[in-house]
C-alpha cells in the first residue's frame, strides 16, 4: 500500500489483492443519452412540511447559494469528459442541475444501493428468506462495496428480475444494460436516476429499513470516504460511491459516481456522475473533482479530503 498527499487529498492506493474493488470493466459503446424525465420527489421526512423558495429574486434557493452553483458550474467546464449533477431540496422541492444531468453514465457501485433496498424490501414482503450470509453480503456492499457480495446478491435475488422495480418503483426511468457482461456491473443510468432512487430510499422505504441503510451509507469503511462523504462529517452525509475502467472504440475510460444526502434529517439530496475522456482520465481525477463539487455545494474548502482504494 503506497499513500500520496496531492493538493491536500489523500488517496491511499491498494496495488494488490483488494477483493472489494469496485472496477467493473464493461465492454460496450459508450453509454447514450435519454430524453429528461425528472420524477416527483416521494414525500419528505414524515412531520416536515414542504415550504416555499427562501429568497425572493433568488429563485428557488437561498441567496447563499449562488456562489455555490457558479463555482461547481465553472469547476463542471473545464474539467475533460461529461459531468452531470443533481441536486434536491427534500423540504423545499428544489432542484438544481449542472453539465450533462440528462446523459448516461456506467453506474459503477452506486446500483449496489438498489439492490440492497431491493433485497430488504423482498425480506419485508415475506418473498425471500435472508440468511446470515445474506446479510452480510447487504452490509458489505454498503460499506466497503464488496463486488463480490454484489455478484452472490445478484445471482440469489433475480438478476434481471430486480430492473423493472429499479426503473418503476424506484424511478430510475433511464437504467439500462448496456455492457457485454450482462451483469450488475453493465448498467447505466442518469445522476438523475441516481438521485430518485435515493429519495425513496429516504421517502418510501420501510421506516426500520430506512433507518438501517441510512445509518449504514453515513458509517462506511475508508474505501468510500470521497464523493458526498467529502462535504464533512458536521453536515451528517450518507454516501454510496462507485467506479470503473470502461472501453469502447478501443480506449480505456475511467467512470467515477456518487450519490448520498447531506444534512439533518437527509434534507438534501446529491447524485453526481463523470465519465472521463481517454487519454485525460484517472481514478484520481474522478475522486478529486466529484469530492470536490460536493464539497464547494455545502461551502466546504477545496481540495476536499477524500480517501480511495483502487485494486
Amino acid at each position: 500500500m503506497k499513500s500520496a498527499a496531492i493538493l491536500g487529498l489523500v488517496l491511499v492506493l491498494t496495488l494488490a489483492g483488494c477483493s472489494v474493488a469496485d472496477d467493473r470493466r464493461p465492454a460496450a459503446a459508450a453509454p447514450t443519452s435519454v430524453p429528461t424525465l425528472v420524477s416527483p420527489l416521494p414525500a419528505p421526512t414524515p412531520g416536515v412540511t414542504p415550504t416555499p423558495g427562501a429568497t425572493p429574486g433568488c429563485g428557488d434557493w437561498p441567496c447563499d447559494w449562488a456562489a455555490r452553483f457558479q463555482q461547481v458550474s465553472a469547476r463542471i467546464a473545464r474539467s475533460p469528459g461529461q459531468i452531470g449533477l443533481v441536486l434536491r431540496d427534500r423540504v423545499t422541492g428544489a432542484t438544481w442541475q449542472a453539465g450533462a444531468a440528462d446523459q448516461t453514465s456506467w453506474t459503477g457501485s452506486t446500483i449496489k444501493l438498489a439492490m440492497a433496498v431491493y433485497v430488504l424490501e423482498q425480506s419485508r414482503a415475506g418473498a425471500v428468506t435472508l440468511n446470515p450470509g445474506d446479510r452480510d453480503d447487504i452490509a458489505d456492499m454498503l460499506s466497503v462495496s464488496d463486488d463480490e457480495a454484489a455478484d452472490r446478491i445478484w445471482a440469489g435475488f433475480g438478476e434481471h428480475d430486480m430492473l423493472p422495480v429499479f426503473q418503476g418503483r424506484y424511478g430510475m426511468t433511464g437504467l439500462a444494460m448496456e455492457g457485454e457482461n450482462d451483469d450488475w456491473g453493465a448498467l447505466v443510468c442518469r445522476p438523475d436516476d441516481l438521485a430518485n432512487l435515493m429519495a425513496y430510499v429516504l421517502g418510501a422505504l420501510n421506516a426500520e429499513d430506512r433507518a438501517y441503510v441510512v445509518d449504514a451509507m453515513r458509517h462506511v469503511a475508508e474505501i468510500q470516504h470521497w464523493g458526498v462523504w467529502s462535504v464533512g462529517p458536521a453536515l451528517e452525509p450518507g454516501v454510496k460511491n462507485g467506479w470503473l475502467e470502461d472501453s469502447y472504440d478501443d480506449e480505456s475510460h475511467w467512470d467515477t459516481s456518487t450519490v448520498g444526502f447531506v444534512g439533518a434529517g437527509q434534507r438534501y439530496i446529491l447524485a453526481i456522475m463523470y465519465q472521463m475522456p481517454t487519454g485525460e482520465d484517472s481514478l484520481e481525477r474522478g475522486v478529486r473533482t466529484l469530492s470536490d463539487l460536493a464539497a464547494a455545494l455545502f461551502g466546504q474548502a477545496t481540495p476536499a479530503p477524500a480517501v480511495i482504494r483502487p485494486s
